[in-house]
């Protein structure tokens, strides 16, 4: 799934997000749990401000967000799936 991503740029543009939209929600990152990098995409697994767990892909070429998997009892409010 497609998503919005708002990132904190430092040393490199999209060095990791800051907040998400899914449907009309704004998420915003509370904590990075983990983060990896492949050859053609950046992974983030992310505990945000609802208390969920999500993990986002970068696809650095096109530019890309997804959401890739999600991990908690409390659905976002207008959750889009």
């Amino acid at each position: 799934m497609y998503i919005k991503v708002e990132c904190y740029s430092g040393y490199k543009a999209d060095e990791r997000p800051l907040r998400f939209r899914l449907g009309e929600k704004l998420l915003e990152v509370e904590e990075i749990l983990d983060r990896w990098y492949g050859q053609e995409h950046d992974y983030f697994k992310l505990r945000a401000d609802d208390g969920n767990k999500y993990l986002l892909r970068h696809g650095r070429k096109e530019d890309i967000w997804e959401l890739t998997m999600f991990e908690g009892k409390n659905l976002p409010p207008d959750h889009p799936w």
